[in-house]
């Protein structure tokens, strides 16, 4: 069994690796979609155009308006002469957001009054706008009581001092680059998993194969352990770049990580097997991975947070072995996860892989029956 085993690992490797479309599908584009990706999936907003309406003729809204237009956030900061330019600029979508200054803004802040500050933001950019309004209001409000403080002739204010965990400099690169290592490599692995028996069929080695000495389980092994090793080799080049290239901090441990990406890919070869055993062509199965592959990203928590899905969106969540090794990876990279918190993640992984692998192996004997 052991001979016949290793034979069929060569021959996968072999097939893979001396194949120059293979090649260049395993290392070129991993590399390009991790640079890429690294800065284009970003969720923050570093070059948003905003308008203010400054109808405030004291130095209070002056200097509010100069405040806003220091901030690095932003790129330009237009000027509007009245409601009509601000309408304008939205309506356009020259600016994502305007910020309208009462006409008596400086005397409400030297009475100790409220004072009154519009701020209009664009709901087709929902997500962009809400981060902009999170901005600006920090500005505002950082504003006011400076000017409270002065107002009250050095009086207390209470102040609040922020730490941000794990992430202190709030670097978006060290949350999206972690996760990246588990998409991509679950890209590459489901596409060349599931041309794996489907490129067979093309070629007509596939009825060679299953006139050999070989058996349906080690038919499914000598497929799946050669991916697996391909597989690891390519989280290895991830986590290389992620640490030389983006200098994420590596706090956990390698063992760890590795550990959580072996049931990983295992799972994914599962999913990549059975797709490969349904289609019977190589294009059926690159759609078929495809197909897989957004609800699979959608559902995993990378770019929206699992909590803010319906309850019952969120037990489907649990069959997506991408969301549970995007915890591990995350928490090996920046917090130093512990044995116990990867187990506790790496457990649903084992059984997601069990069941794919079984559903694999009962859709290829069926199929070859």
């Amino acid at each position: 069994m052991w001979n016949r085993l290793v034979s069929l690992i060569v021959k996968e490797l072999l097939v893979v690796l001396r194949d120059p479309r293979s090649r260049v599908l395993l290392i070129g584009p991993p590399l390009v979609q991790l640079v890429v990706f690294a800065f284009a999936a970003t969720l923050e907003i570093k070059n948003a155009d905003i308008i203010v309406l400054n109808r405030d003729e004291g130095s209070s809204g002056t200097e509010l308006v100069r405040r806003i237009a220091g901030s690095p956030t932003f790129r330009s900061v237009a000027v509007a002469d009245d409601l009509a330019d601000v309408q304008n600029a939205i309506d356009r979508q020259r600016v994502i957001a305007a910020i309208a200054i009462g006409p008596s803004f400086s005397r409400d802040l030297a009475d100790g009054t409220p004072a009154s500050v519009q701020l209009l933001l664009d709901g087709r950019r929902s997500n962009a706008a809400q981060i902009v309004d999170g901005y600006s209001s920090e500005i505002i409000g950082s504003f006011i009581a400076d000017a409270n403080q002065r107002t009250r002739r050095g009086a207390l204010v209470p102040q609040v001092v922020v730490r941000n965990w794990f992430n202190p400099n709030l670097t978006f690169q060290w949350f999206t680059v972690p996760g990246l290592i588990a998409i991509i490599a679950m890209l590459i692995g489901l596409i060349v998993t599931s041309l794996s028996v489907a490129r067979e069929r093309e070629l007509g080695t596939f009825d060679q194969l299953m006139v050999t000495p070989l058996r349906t389980h080690e038919i499914l092994l000598g497929k799946m352990l050669p991916l697996l090793v391909i597989g690891i080799a390519l989280v290895t080049l991830y986590v290389a770049a992620t640490i030389l290239v983006f200098h994420v901090p590596l706090r956990g441990s390698l063992l760890v990580l590795y550990g959580g990406a072996v049931f990983f890919l295992a799972a994914v070869i599962g999913v990549g097997l059975f797709i490969s055993s349904l289609a019977t062509t190589q294009q059926q199965a690159i759609l078929g991975a495809f197909l897989f592959m957004a609800p699979a990203v959608l559902l995993s928590g990378f770019a929206t947070p699992i909590d803010n899905m319906p309850a019952w969106l969120r037990h489907v969540t649990l069959a997506n072995p991408l969301r549970h090794f995007l915890v591990i990876v995350r928490g090996v990279f920046l917090k130093d996860m512990t044995f116990s918190d990867a187990v506790q993640n790496t457990a649903p992984l084992i059984v997601i892989a069990i069941v794919t692998l079984s559903a694999a192996a009962w859709l290829f004997r069926r199929r070859t029956g």
